[in-house]
């Protein structure tokens, strides 16, 4: 459990850093860095999904 709990935190870090170089990016003009940033967000947030799902199936078995 705990490693996917580290898990999670590593993905919020990794959303949040895609999130500062898409804005910084649209200042700049640097529309390949806010495709290549939007396209690793949405895998990253796709994955914390299929994760938090299976949190979720594992706190519902304990009970």
């Amino acid at each position: 459990m705990g490693k996917k709990v580290a898990l999670n935190v590593f993905y919020n870090i990794v959303i949040f850093l895609c999130i500062v170089i898409i804005w910084q990016a649209v200042e700049k003009a640097r529309w390949e860095y806010v495709l290549a940033c939007a396209f690793i967000a949405g895998i990253i947030i796709t994955l914390k999904i299929k994760l938090i799902k299976d949190i979720k199936g594992m706190q519902n078995n304990n009970k």
